[in-house]
This record gives C-alpha cells, sequence and structure tokens, in this order.
C-alpha cells in the first residue's frame, strides 16, 4: 500500500529489519532559481521518515552535457542514510522531482532538478528502472568533483574517484559555486 505523500509511505517490511545504507545521489538544476531547487530538494530528501541527509558536497558550476543547447547547470550530491530498499528511494527521488516541478520532455535538456542515485553502500543492481551504480558517473566531471567532497570517510571510494578524475576530460568547467550549509536548511524545516 502506498499512500499520496511517499514521505510516509507504507514500509514492505517491519522497521529496524532493513539494514541502514547510506546512499550518494547526484542533485542538478538548471532552470530558475538553481539554488533554491537544490536546496529544496535536500529538504525533502530528509523530510521521509526512513531518509537522513548526513553531509552535502559543495555546489559546482558546470555546462550542460548530452544536449548543449540549455543554460549552466548547478551540481552537488548529497549523501542519505536509510533503510529504504533502492527501488523505493529512487521512487521518493523521482516523487521530489515531480513536486519541484520537473517536466522530461528533452533528454539530458533543461529541468529545474534532477536526483539521481549514484551509488548504494555495496548494491549493485541493474532493472530496467534503475542501475546502481549509476552507469555514467565514472565518465562525469560534474559528478566526480562534488562526489570527491562527500567521500572522505571511504578511502577506496576516494581513490576510485581520484583514478577516474585524472583519466577524464573536462575537470576544468566544473567550477565551485558555493558552499551549502544543509543543517540550517533541515533546521528552517523543523527536522
Amino acid at each position: 500500500m502506498t499512500l499520496p505523500d511517499d514521505r510516509h509511505e507504507a514500509v514492505p517490511e517491519p522497521a529496524g529489519t532493513e539494514q541502514w545504507k547510506e546512499s550518494f545521489i547526484g542533485i542538478g538544476s538548471n532552470l530558475g532559481q538553481r539554488e533554491s531547487y537544490l536546496r529544496e530538494a535536500v529538504r525533502e530528501l530528509g523530510l521521509h521518515q526512513l531518509v537522513e541527509v548526513v553531509r552535502v558536497s559543495d555546489i559546482y558550476e558546470t555546462e550542460p552535457v548530452g544536449y548543449a543547447d540549455q543554460g549552466r547547470f548547478l551540481n552537488m550530491v548529497a549523501v542519505v542514510r536509510t533503510q529504504l530498499p533502492p527501488a523505493s528511494l529512487h521512487k521518493h527521488m523521482k516523487n521530489i522531482e515531480d513536486r519541484l516541478g520537473r517536466v522530461r520532455t528533452i533528454r539530458n535538456g533543461p529541468r529545474t532538478v534532477d536526483l539521481d542515485l549514484l551509488l548504494m553502500d555495496e548494491t549493485a543492481l541493474d532493472t530496467p528502472e534503475l542501475i546502481i551504480p549509476h552507469p555514467r558517473m565514472w565518465e562525469r566531471a560534474f559528478v566526480l568533483i562534488p562526489l570527491l567532497d562527500t567521500a572522505a570517510e571511504r578511502p577506496k571510494l576516494l581513490a576510485t574517484i581520484a583514478e577516474h578524475l585524472d583519466s577524464l576530460d573536462g575537470k576544468e568547467g566544473v567550477t565551485r559555486w558555493s558552499n551549502f550549509n544543509w543543517r540550517s536548511v533541515s533546521e528552517r524545516s523543523g527536522s
């Protein structure tokens, strides 16, 4: 059973039986008040009863990839702890995109906000709806640079990111926009 508001959706297993997992979520925006969309997406991630935002990267500005006839993006990574299975976390993320006005008309086109599940602990998944690890993350400096900000507690992940960044073109197109005080965002929302 799914309730209309996914932040309080029915949980398939009794609370506490699913192990907490750390997940890395890429967030991007290139329409409207880009930074506001990023902040609201992080706030909404943490509103789910089984999702806790534990750290975030700085915000970076980047050129678009794929469909080039659009504005520059702001990108970041949020790390959450969750008991949700991958499909439920992905659904929560897609519902956030919908609530924030995401319209899917052009592949890789302009968007108010985009949330991508990059990694979920050691989970490997390949379904028509979701692939973990994200299949193109290692090819994208706009993902790897903010991911590097959030991976300090994971030496193997840091080494893997650094290895991919060393061989990747386009790093110079990723510039730091601002730091992100996500705790003040969650404190204002009452979380």
